[in-house]
């Protein structure tokens, strides 16, 4: 089964080896038929502690590292 890749920003990098990362997507409305933006906070596990704030990173699914983590930094875009 293929892993879902993600792109987002990094919005917070203040945890040991954990960021924050912000992704955004546009829907469209169903009645209005106008495009709206939608965003989403996932924790992403960053074993080197290299990104930072305002960093743009691609991000995959992995296997559960933590409560909340279930993602992990492929690369910096």
């Amino acid at each position: 089964m293929p892993r879902i890749v993600l792109q987002g920003t990094v919005v917070s990098d203040k945890a040991e080896k954990t960021v924050v990362v912000q992704v955004d997507r546009l829907i469209q409305h169903p009645l209005y038929k106008k495009f709206i933006r939608r965003s989403k906070k996932y924790m992403v596990h960053d074993s080197g502690n290299t990104k930072k704030v305002g960093d743009k990173v691609q991000i995959r699914e992995c296997r559960p590292v933590s409560k909340n983590k279930h993602w992990e930094v492929v690369v910096e875009v």
